[in-house]
């Protein structure tokens, strides 16, 4: 059976240093950490970002520790209008996306990072589907032309709520892009259950050797919400069961960005459940049936 490798989301320990935050994981027998750019951590904008970055990286070499850039700070961008502005918005608004998506490819070329992981953002008001593509399609090109001579993965997240918000639609913008090697699929496990049209085994085995980035949270139907592993309807013998099946070697990383008050008693026991959960699972061929 295929070992999988469980990391944590900085951006559910935002009571926490990222040196403290790392140590913390670490010590807990993480593999890894999703790491958001964001005012606390590695913030992209702040002077002296190369030195800061190479401290970081050194830091997870001495722990042991694999990453993965996520670009999903609120504020960092706009500190009234949340996510804002997006690929979506018109060309002077999406270019300051453009610039902190860029920063966070040459954030992850310098730590040696597995994929740098971003989202397409909710439509604007008065922004047609036509328009809409056009302007992705521009924005996801410039982040990638970078990401080409960087040799970074970037990983595209089917978001509830936003333009991109189904697998199928990420395939689809891979496909109107003619499938560039470096643009890869990120897959939130709790996102399937929220308003995936299809169940958890087939829409793991649908994103297949494209699945670069995984998150890892429960939730039920159709409610956008990341709770605690068990407490919602993800089926995580399913899941893991499929990570495995697909031979998948990236991170999968708990998303609990409501969490940061309870963070290391949380990840302590959601690593114990993902534990636990894997050890139960069946043979592969039975998983595969």
């Amino acid at each position: 059976m295929s070992a999988l490798r469980f990391g944590y989301g900085t951006n559910g320990m935002h009571s926490h240093r990222l040196e403290d935050a790392l140590a913390v994981l670490a010590d807990l027998g993480y593999d890894g950490v999703a790491l958001t750019l964001d005012h606390l951590h590695l913030d992209p904008y702040r002077p002296d970002l190369t030195g800061r970055v190479a401290q970081v990286r050194r830091r997870l070499e001495e722990l042991g520790l694999s990453v993965v850039v996520e670009t999903g700070a609120r504020y960092i961008l706009d500190p009234r209008r949340k996510h804002y502005p997006t690929l979506l918005h018109p060309a002077p608004e999406a270019s300051r996306r453009v610039d902190y998506l860029h920063r966070a490819v040459e954030v992850a070329a310098d730590l040696g990072a597995e994929a740098v992981s971003f989202w397409s953002g909710s439509l604007p008001d008065g922004v047609d589907e036509d328009r809409a593509w056009g302007r992705l399609c521009d924005g996801v090109w410039r982040v990638l032309d970078l990401a080409d001579r960087r040799g970074v993965v970037c990983a595209v997240e089917p978001e509830p709520g936003h333009f991109i918000d189904t697998l199928d639609a990420v395939l689809e913008l891979r496909r109107r892009l003619d499938d560039p090697e470096l643009l890869r699929v990120t897959l939130d496990l709790g996102h399937v259950v929220c308003n995936e049209p299809r169940g958890m085994a087939e829409t793991i085995r649908l994103a297949g050797p494209l699945l670069a980035n995984v998150q890892v949270d429960d939730m039920v139907e159709g409610v956008h919400e990341h709770l605690e592993l068990g407490t919602g309807e993800v089926d995580f013998t399913a899941a893991l069961g499929t990570l495995v099946e697909i031979g998948y070697t990236g991170l999968a990383a708990l998303e609990l960005p409501r969490q940061s008050h309870a963070a290391p008693v949380v990840a302590e026991r959601s690593l114990a459940f993902l534990r636990e959960t894997v050890a139960a699972l069946p043979r592969s061929e039975e998983v595969r049936a």
